[in-house]
C-alpha cells in the first residue's frame, strides 16, 4: 500500500513517519509514502498558496490550482507505483468521525489501493478544488488543530499497524479497543507490587479461561463507566449482561467500604 501526503510541511510528517511501527514497517516494505508540496507547484516568485476570503473575514485561504496539481502528481505516482485505484481524503474537522470500523476498511484497501492525504493550512481551502479532488473527509474529532499534518499523521498509523506482517504480534491489532466495540482492559507487567498495589491474583493463577473472563469483565466495565456510548450500540450476549452486572456491583461494594 502506498500513501501520499500533500502538505505544506513534508519535512514534518516525513520525520514523525520514521519512527515505531510506522518507520520499522517502512523499512521493511509494507507501505510507502510520497509527500507533496503544494509551493513546489505555485506559478509566482513568492511560491505563494493561499489568499484572502472572497466576502471578508480573518485568515487566509488555500488556493485551488497549487493543490490540484500536487494531488495529480501524487496519483501519478501512485498508478507508476502501480496503485489500481486511489482515493483522496482530506482530514477536515468537517469531516466524517474516524472510528476502528473506517480504518479496518481502509487498511484493507476496499475500493483503492492507494491514498492521498490532503493536510489543509490557515482558514481553510477553496471548496471548489474539495468538491472536485476529493473523496472523502475525515475528522479524528471535534476539536482543531493548526493543521492537518497531525492528523494525517493519525490516520496513516491506525491505517499501517492493520496491515498484515506490521506487528509482531499480529493478537496486539486484535485485542486493541474499539476492535469489538469496548474499550481495552487494564494491563500490568513486573514487579508483582508496585506503588503498594498488586497486580490482580486471576493475571498470576495461570489460569488462561479465568483470565480471558476478567478481561472482557474490565472492558465491559471500563466502557460502562468511561464510554457508555459505546454499549448503547452494541448487543451484549448473555454472558457480557452477567460479567457487567459483577464489574457494576464489585464496583458499588468497593464504593461503599
Amino acid at each position: 500500500m502506498r500513501i501520499d501526503v500533500v502538505t505544506l510541511f513534508p519535512e514534518l510528517v516525513d520525520h514523525a513517519l520514521r519512527f515505531g511501527v510506522t518507520g520499522r514497517a517502512l523499512q521493511r516494505g509494507l507501505w510507502q509514502v510520497g509527500l507533496w508540496n503544494p509551493r513546489d507547484y505555485a506559478t509566482d516568485n513568492h511560491r505563494t498558496v493561499d489568499d484572502r476570503p472572497y466576502g471578508g473575514g480573518p485568515g487566509m485561504v488555500m488556493l485551488a490550482d497549487p493543490l490540484a496539481q500536487a494531488i495529480a502528481a501524487a496519483r501519478a505516482a501512485q498508478r507508476a507505483g502501480g496503485a489500481a485505484a486511489t482515493r483522496t481524503i482530506f482530514l477536515s474537522p468537517a469531516g466524517a468521525p474516524l472510528t476502528h470500523r473506517r480504518v479496518a476498511e481502509l487498511a484493507t484497501g476496499g475500493d483503492a489501493t492507494g491514498y492521498v492525504l490532503l493536510a489543509g493550512r490557515y482558514e481553510g481551502i477553496d471548496e471548489r478544488l474539495l468538491a472536485r479532488e476529493v473523496d472523502e473527509e475525515i475528522s479524528v474529532g471535534d476539536f482543531v488543530v493548526s493543521g492537518g499534518e497531525l492528523p494525517a499523521l493519525m490516520l496513516i498509523d491506525a491505517i499501517v499497524r492493520q496491515r498484515p506482517g506490521v506487528l509482531n504480534d499480529a493478537e496486539s491489532a486484535v485485542q486493541d479497543s474499539f476492535v469489538d466495540g469496548l474499550l481495552d482492559c487494564p494491563h500490568y507487567t513486573r514487579p508483582e507490587q508496585e506503588g503498594g498495589q498488586r497486580v490482580p491474583e486471576v493475571l498470576l493463577s495461570g489460569d488462561h479461561a479465568a483470565i480471558r473472563r476478567w478481561r472482557l469483565k474490565q472492558a465491559l466495565g471500563r466502557t460502562w463507566e468511561r464510554r457508555p456510548d459505546l454499549l448503547r450500540g452494541r448487543a451484549l450476549s448473555k454472558v457480557e449482561q452477567a460479567l457487567l452486572a459483577e464489574f457494576r456491583q464489585e464496583r458499588q461494594a468497593a464504593q461503599e467500604q
